[in-house]
């Protein structure tokens, strides 16, 4: 056993804060698994339905095993995601975490980012492991949850920003779209944002590229459910293998820092688009410098990368491994070595930044 020696004084109350912090984050370490388990057994969504419960009107409510729905929603209570009365010994979703927890439709929808999270966690073995190899750790190879749950956690994002907002930040785009582009969603996963535009612009045809096939043939069933596979394809591809252009606008939603080659993925852009055209790339938000980063949502985008996005671009060819938080500056300067002249941040969230780059 290794002692480390200390040269500097320690201070004691300094010392128990920071033990007591790391204590209250194995509990939130934890609470990522009990948000899957609320989530899907139902318990969130019947206290936002039938108001506080007991633990056993609960797990009566949703079919559950009594001692665990308890552990649960004391859990929850601990965490202050439900309320506890001791008096009626019963649990209380308050209204805004029933927005969060239950509302898919809501922008700030939290299960599917949890989702991701518990399937990031599951592979974590295998990234420890990497890390004293080539850090490699496909996406290819990841489990479900993981695909799944960076849909549901980025569709409501889409669904209110993209059409709303961030299409119409672009100069003639939504215009373009009105009266019929040739659209390519580049690393369209499981084809939420590409389905997004189809419907809401009928008079466009879209193609939608991935290199995991699983997701294109997830996309290809949610097309056919929507109702837009008259408009849409899905086709597996790489990023950087070209596409049959010129298109009016293309599209890379939370994708380009995953790739292993993003700055071939670029020069496949410029290839493809037309001489008026627009590429459209969201990414996580993020600023230029570590520094700039340095709070809750780049301290979660930052762990998400070096377990999920940074092996995930190590397994590729290229391994460019630019990171979840690779900043503005980053981003132009692939666009700009590809052959584009325009950048420019047309919209930003708390989740995202979305560039316009063009010829």
């Amino acid at each position: 056993m290794t002692t480390v020696e200390q040269t500097t004084p320690v201070d004691q109350d300094r010392l128990m804060q920071f033990v007591f912090r790391a204590v209250g984050e194995i509990g939130a370490t934890m609470n990522t698994a009990l948000v899957v388990m609320g989530d899907r057994l139902g318990w969130y969504r019947a206290l936002a339905q039938y108001g506080p419960a007991t633990a056993a009107e609960l797990a009566a409510r949703s079919g559950s095993e009594l001692h665990l729905t308890r552990e649960w929603l004391n859990a929850q209570a601990a965490g202050e995601y439900v309320l506890y009365d001791p008096e009626s010994t019963r649990y209380t979703l308050p209204p805004e975490q029933a927005v969060a927890l239950t509302d898919e439709a809501s922008p700030v929808f939290l299960p599917g980012l949890f989702q991701i999270a518990f399937g990031t966690l599951r592979g974590a073995p295998t990234v420890i492991e990497a890390a004293s190899d080539d850090g490699a750790y496909g996406w290819d190879e990841r489990n479900t949850d993981v695909h799944e749950g960076c849909e549901r956690f980025f569709l409501p994002s889409y669904s209110a920003h993209l059409v709303t907002d961030w299409l119409p930040a672009l100069s003639g785009v939504v215009a373009r779209l009105h009266a019929g582009a040739r659209v390519i969603d580049v690393g369209c996963g499981y084809g939420a944002a590409t389905i997004l535009m189809a419907r809401a612009f009928p008079a466009s045809r879209f193609v939608g590229t991935d290199f995991h096939a699983e997701s294109v043939d997830a996309a290809r069933d949610r097309a056919r459910i929507a109702g837009v596979s008259d408009r849409v394809e899905f086709r597996v591809a790489n990023a950087d293998e070209g596409a049959d252009g010129p298109y009016n606008l293309i599209t890379t939603f939370d994708a380009l820092h995953d790739m292993g080659d993003p700055a071939a993925a670029a020069r496949a852009a410029r290839r493809a688009v037309a001489d008026d055209g627009t590429w459209l790339i969201v990414e996580p938000a993020a600023g230029d410098h570590v520094e700039d980063n340095l709070n809750p949502v780049g301290r979660a985008y930052y762990g998400f990368s070096t377990l999920l996005c940074t092996p995930s671009s190590l397994a590729q060819r290229g391994r460019a491994a630019l990171g979840t938080q690779a900043g503005p500056t980053r981003i132009r300067e692939i666009t700009e070595a590809a052959g584009f002249s325009g950048f420019r941040i047309a919209a930003q969230t708390p989740f995202h930044n979305v560039f316009e780059v063009t010829v």
